[in-house]
This record gives structure tokens, C-alpha cells and sequence, in this order.
């Protein structure tokens, strides 16, 4: 099935394992929250235990080498309209979604030190946005 958008997560190729996973977590929420029309029916299985929705496209999950990399991303998506769900270093200190919140509110845009963000946007969009950038490993 070919489809009008792509959902995007980019997210930085140095961080622990459990930290992508994290990331990675966050950022497919932030999606789902900000675009309700992306998510798919409920699953049932064959003895008809129910089963939460998900999100019903692919997400394409990029690898960045460094910070400068999901800046650039960063700023390509805001050029271009696209709305982000970011990820700081700062957020893995903080315990709760309000110190998050904060932890992003005291940095500046250019000053945000990114470990990852996602976007959903029309597929041609995504395209130049991830330019240079290859899928995640």
C-alpha cells in the first residue's frame, strides 16, 4: 500500500541501546498524538483477546551521526512546514513530562541538544528532510 505521508523518526546513532529504544518510544507517541488519523483499528486475535491500536504506516527510523545532522534535519522540517516531536540529552535527567517540558523550554532552538525528532509529512517532503541520511542500524 502506497501512502500520501511518511512518518519519520531520526534519531542519533551514538546514544546506549536503551536510549534509542527510548527515543524512539517517545517520538512514535508524539505522532500519534498530533496526528490521530495515522492510527490503524484495534487488533484482535483468533481467540478474540483485544488488542491496542497502532499506528497503521511504516515508520522509517534514520540514523544521525551527531547532533549537527538533527539540526540540520530539524531545520529542513521547519522550512519546509513540517511540525516536529523533539527528543533532547536533557529529557533522559528528568523524570516526569512536565520536567521535559521545562527541560526544552530553557534552550533555545539553535542551542537544543538533540538525540532525536520525528515528522510526518507528505512522502516527497520527508524525502529532502532525510537527505544524506540512511536508515538506522
Amino acid at each position: 500500500m502506497q501512502f500520501d505521508t511518511k512518518i519519520a523518526l531520526v534519531i542519533r546513532t551514538d546514544l546506549e541501546a536503551w536510549q534509542k529504544l527510548n527515543v524512539a518510544a517517545f517520538l512514535s507517541s508524539g505522532i500519534a498524538a498530533a496526528y490521530p488519523e495515522c492510527i490503524g483499528a484495534p487488533y484482535e486475535d483468533g481467540s478474540a483477546t483485544q488488542y491496542h491500536a497502532l499506528i497503521g504506516q511504516p515508520i522509517l527510523i534514520y540514523g544521525a551521526p551527531d547532533g549537527a545532522a538533527l539540526s540540520r534535519a530539524l531545520d529542513r522540517a521547519l522550512t519546509r512546514g513540517a511540525k516536529c516531536a523533539v527528543y533532547t540529552e536533557d529529557m533522559f535527567k528528568t523524570t516526569h513530562d512536565e520536567a521535559n517540558r521545562a527541560a526544552v523550554k530553557a534552550i533555545g532552538r539553535t542551542d537544543l541538544n538533540l538525540v532525536g525528532l520525528a515528522f510526518r509529512a507528505e512522502r516527497k517532503v520527508v524525502d529532502k528532510i532525510v537527505d544524506g541520511l540512511k536508515f538506522h542500524s
